[in-house]
This record gives structure tokens, sequence and C-alpha cells, in this order.
């Protein structure tokens, strides 16, 4: 395929298109290069994509922190791509004189196949059919089987990756875990390959040759080695019975990559400045990585484990740098649970001294309850932004925290948003979920309860009528590498059902309904979701079909069709079905599919939590898993078997004023 940029092609189409500002490229801090740029031996060259529109993809920091490591080696050249509107992939593929016009990179417009690798970032599963439009737009065999030594490597990463045989059909190879330094290994291995002349050794193919390669080195998983076996006992008979490496070399179990000393990778040095408007207008600093609060339900805080914190000098390099490269004025400081850094206080205090009288404003995303101070929160909005505060106590009823070792208390709710609101806070926003395990009408309903008293003791310790509530709810969806791996998923009826009764009991109420906000999404994109995150290789030729029969965008309300998906079950499934994904809990001694892939968690341990889980909603008092960084090892296994260790201050050191040059 030609590497010649095909925006003289496309340019005089983009006034037919919505929004066409996102594809021509050019964004502050973007990195444009020769396409032979290695001053020596070969060049080796990334396409990198979120499989979602620029609005979404552009603020994401996992592509953003790769394409700046990439392109820091003078011979690698790594561009961007995102997914295409459906008025733009019309104008692609109507093409022109010349034939349809491929899918192509926003820095300098090339076709995607002409590089040696799409590397793919997925933090959902719900971009599954944005990947098979790109990759059809781009003139690249769908399947992984049907390609030639002219296409690049497929590659996926994220967090949905730790589950990727939904889509292991369509992939050449997938990485788990952190990517800063795997990427770098990958490209040292296609250079080397490249360097001499792309052999194919004893495979049958140059490709399959550089695939072997990237998978004996352990840290790269090839879905074409691994053969996949049905018909295990669990489930009806139609579990997966065994997965066998079918080339020599290749690991039994493939583990992930986990980065340690984070200051020494002090990423995004160059934040990329969006020239439309996206969903995040903010430079974001990841403060600290992994979360061992051990929520039974998160899947980020059990596969970015260990915890790994920046120190407080890094972070503020980091701010200082991130503002004087991209103007930005709100910075987030982002973390799975960034009010737990050990130095938080001095992290905020630091800036807010530092940018005190400018238009610099500082941001902290979700708060844990049991997290939160005023002063914390005073600091954070000293420069006039006072937005409002969000908590997420997950569960409605005690008795639902202790089930997901969410250990907060409705007394310590009610005292964190007293102290908010007596400080001059007028918004709180409550996050809960909809379908956990053992859950029942009672432990929904108990949301209500719970707004009602917070809108009440607002009002009780401001003296003012105009507090408000939001709540917010989303759908439980059982991930891989949690306890709750095995849980059945709810019906989506029984989840409608349910968030109806919450709503007309918070309308109903005449002295607090008003008071209190409520947003929440039916259970049928649950469901979807729920199989592609617990689904084998079977449900491959579902999002196929989804995808060939017009499925696009399925994380947007406005373009996901649950109708869509369901025919596509009944047509692509046979021996097993939508529901024998979803809602059918699992057993100990099933293979599930994700278990050749090692995420470091010992899987006795997960199923002991899920015990403990079942227990607690018994009413047993089995006591809480706590935090691993201030008690003694709770044997998850991760930091033996990934060589890691947690990395925490406080490091006693202070956030310095800027000096004048």
């Amino acid at each position: 395929m030609s590497v010649e940029s095909v925006f003289a092609r496309l340019e005089p189409k983009l006034p037919s298109v919505q929004k066409p500002i996102q594809y021509v490229g050019g964004e502050l801090n973007s990195t444009l290069k020769d396409w032979d740029c290695a001053p020596d031996g070969p060049t080796v060259r990334w396409a990198l994509m979120y499989p979602d529109a620029y609005e979404v993809g552009l603020p994401n920091q996992g592509v953003q922190i790769l394409y700046e490591v990439l392109n820091e080696r003078d011979w690698i050249v790594a561009e961007r791509t995102y997914a295409v509107w459906p008025d733009m992939e019309q104008v692609l593929r109507d093409g022109d004189q010349h034939g349809p016009i491929p899918q192509f990179t926003v820095d300098s417009h090339r076709p995607v196949r002409a590089f040696d690798v799409l590397g793919l970032s997925f933090s959902t599963e719900l971009g599954y059919t944005n990947m098979l439009n790109a990759l059809n737009l781009a003139q690249i065999p769908l399947h992984a089987v049907d390609r030639t030594d002219a296409d690049p490597i497929v590659l996926a990463g994220g967090h949905a990756a730790f589950n990727p045989e939904p889509i292991a059909d369509f992939l050449d190879a997938a990485v788990l875990g952190d990517g800063e330094e795997v990427v770098l290994a990958i490209s040292e291995v296609i250079r080397e390959w490249k360097a001499q002349g792309c052999p194919a050794g004893e495979m049958p193919s140059a490709r399959d040759e550089l695939l072997r390669r990237l998978a004996v080195s352990g840290g790269v998983y090839v879905p074409k080695f691994y053969d996949v076996a049905y018909g295990g006992a669990a489930g009806g008979g139609a579990a997966i019975s065994s997965y066998t490496p079918n080339v020599q070399g290749v690991p039994w179990r493939v583990a992930k990559h986990t980065l340690m000393d984070l200051d020494a990778w002090p990423y995004p040095a160059k934040p990329l400045v969006p020239l439309a408007e996206t969903v995040h207008e903010r430079f974001s600093v990841e403060i600290f990585r992994g979360c061992t609060r051990g929520c039974r339900f998160c899947q980020a805080g059990m596969i970015t484990r260990p915890v790994r914190e920046r120190s407080i000098n890094t972070i503020g390099d980091m701010v200082e740098n991130g503002i004087r490269k991209s103007g930005f004025e709100e910075v987030g400081l982002l973390s799975l649970s960034s009010a737990d850094h050990t130095e938080i206080g001095d992290v905020a205090k630091g800036l807010a001294d530092r940018y005190e009288g400018s238009n610099v404003s500082l941001s902290l995303p979700s708060t844990r309850v049991d997290a939160f101070n005023i002063t914390l929160a005073n600091e954070f909005s000293r420069n006039g932004r006072r937005s409002g505060l969000t908590f997420a106590p997950e569960g409605g009823s005690e008795r639902m925290r202790r089930v997901i070792n969410k250990m907060v208390t409705e007394e310590d709710l009610i005292r964190t948003v007293a102290t908010a609101y007596s400080h001059g806070w007028r918004q709180v926003k409550l996050y809960f979920m909809c379908g956990l395990p053992t859950e029942t009408d009672e432990d929904v309903l108990a949301i209500a309860d719970l707004a009602k008293k917070v809108i009440a003791k607002g009002r009780e310790v401001s003296g003012r009528n105009d507090i408000r509530c939001t709540v917010s709810i989303g759908g439980f969806v059982p991930k891989p590498h949690t306890p709750f791996q095995w849980a059945a998923q709810l019906d989506h009826e029984t989840t409608d059902d349910r968030l109806q009764q919450l709503r007309d009991t918070v309308r109903q109420d005449k002295k607090f309904g008003r008071a209190i906000g409520f947003r929440y999404h039916d259970g049928k994109p649950g469901i979807i979701e729920g199989l592609l995150s617990r689904g084998d290789r079977r449900v491959g030729a579902v999002i196929e079909q989804v995808w060939r029969d017009g499925g696009r965008f399925d994380g947007w309300s406005e373009h996901f069709s649950y109708d869509r998906w369901v025919a596509a079950c009944e047509q692509a499934l046979s021996g097993v079905d939508l529901d024998w994904y979803t809602i059918r809990e699992r057993e100990y001694d099933e293979i599930l599919p994700w278990d050749h892939l090692d995420s470091g968690l010992d899987k006795d341990w997960l199923w002991a939590d899920w015990e403990d889980a079942l227990a607690q909603a018994d009413g047993e008092d089995v006591g809480e898993v706590e935090d691993c960084r201030w008690t003694p090892c709770y044997d998850c296994g991760v930091c033996p078997e990934m060589n890691t260790e947690i990395q925490i201050g406080p490091t006693g050191q202070k956030l310095l004023p800027l000096s004048v040059v």
C-alpha cells in the first residue's frame, strides 16, 4: 500500500461532514516525522488508535503517553487514528476516481495499513465494533488468519485486553498491563526482525515468525498460538475444556506488565491540545497507579496492583510543565482514588499556593467518603471554582456495601456531606451501582433514603433550601480478574424495574424529591457489556455480525441497538446463548476464558474473597479486606508473582514555589 498522504483526496470532501476539524490534525504538541526517520537501520512505525470518536479519543491518557514515548525514539514513527463518524465513513467508502479512501492517521493522513503496527487501546469492550469498522476501512482483513506480510500487526491493549478472547479472531496480539516499557520492547523486536530482512525462519510466513518472536518473550499474547477446546463439564457441558499452546516456546500463561518507578516516566510531557471540543478540556496528571482498597466489583483496582505513587516533586514538575506546554487552565490529579495519595494534603496545598491568584484551577475526581476532608476540598477550590463534590458509596444499603467490601457506613457519608454543605458547597453527587450480587429491591430503594438524609442534613447545617443531591446509577457488570468474575449478572428487566421503583420513590417525595436529581441508564447496554467482558472466542462471530448489520459506536446510547445484538447472538451462537454468558453463575472448577492470562492475582484468593462476599450477604461477619498499603499482606499474589512491590510515601518533601527566571 502507498505510504503517501491521502489528505489531497480528503480535503475537498471535508465540507460535507460534521466537525471536519477532527480529521485535520496539526494539534499543538503533535509530532510529525519522516516516514524513514531512523538515522541508521530500519524505521518502526506505529498507528495508535483509541476506537472512539476524536472528542473521546484525543484526551485519552494511555494513547497520549504511548504516542510520546514512541516518538521520543529517533527510529520510531507513531501517529494517531480515531473512529470516524458515520458521515465520514460514507465519504471514505464512496471515495473518488481512485477508489475508496482508506482509514488514515490524523498526523500525516497516511493510510493505516502502511504501518507496521496498529495498536488499539480498549478501555471499554463496547468499542469492538469500531475496531472492525476501522480495519475494514483501512483495507486490512478482519480475521488475523487472512492477513499477509503486507498487513500491520493488530495489537490490543488497555483494561479490556485482560480478556481479549471475544476479539481473538481479529487480533494478531494483545498486551496486558502498563504499556510504556513493552511498546519499546516490541519495537526493538520488530526492528531487529526488519534489519534481518523480515525472515520467516521455520514458520509458515514472515508474519508468523515476527509473532513467534513476540510471543516467546512471554510478554505478548498471540491468540493464534493457543488452541481452545470446548465441552468442559461446567455450564451444561459448553464451557472451555482446555487452552493449549501450539507453537514451541510459547508460554502457557502470559503475564501482565507493571511499570515501576513512575517518577522515571513523567508523561505526558507534551500534552496534545485538541482543535475540536473534547470530553475533557484539562491537563491531567496521574498521581499514582494501582489501588488496593479491595472493592470486589472493581476490575481497575484489581488488575493495576500494586500501588505506585509519584513523588510530590514529580507531580509539581508535571503540572507546571503541562500548563506551560498546553495552556490548559484546569489540572486534574487523577488515579483510581486520588485522595489516598500519602502526600495529597501537601500536594493540594503546594499547588494551591503556587497558582493562587492565577487562572489555574485544580480538580480531583470522585473521592472516597472516608478519604475526604474539608481542608483538602478547600485547597482544591481556593481559586474560586467550587464545583460539586462527587462521592461513590456504590451500594445503597450497608449490607450491600459490606458485600462489595466498600466499608462506608451511613454515618460516615452523612458526616462527610454535612461538612461539605456547612462549608459552602451546595451540590453533591452520589454514585451507586444496581445489579450487584445478592442485591434486593430493598437495597436499591435504600438509595432514596440515603439521598433524602443527605438533603435533610445539608439543609440543617447550611440553613438553606437550595441544597442539591444528584444520584447517578450505573449497572453492575461482572469483570474478569475480580472476585465477582463468577457472579451471575442481573437481567435487564429486573434492573430496569428496580430503577423505576427508585425513581418513583424519589419523585413522589414532596419534601425532598425536587432536590434530588436522578441519572441512570437502562439495563440493556450492561448486558451486552457483560457478554463482551466475560465472553470467549465464540463471541467474535456475534461482534462481526453486529458490525455487518451496521453496529458502530455502541458506547453511545443514540447508536446502540440491543435488538441488533440479540439478533446477532441468535444467529451466530450455537450451543450457548446470551444468557449463558451473562446471567449464569460460574463455578470454581470452570475454565474461564482469561485463565491463561496472568494478572498476578491468585485464583484461590479471588475465590475465597467471592465466598466471603456471599457470607457477608448471609449476615456473617467475615471482616473487611483492608487496604494492604497500611496492613499486613493479604496474599492476593500480585507482588511475588509479578516481582513488584508497593511504592508509597511519604517522602517528607515539600512543593516549593516557582522561581521567577
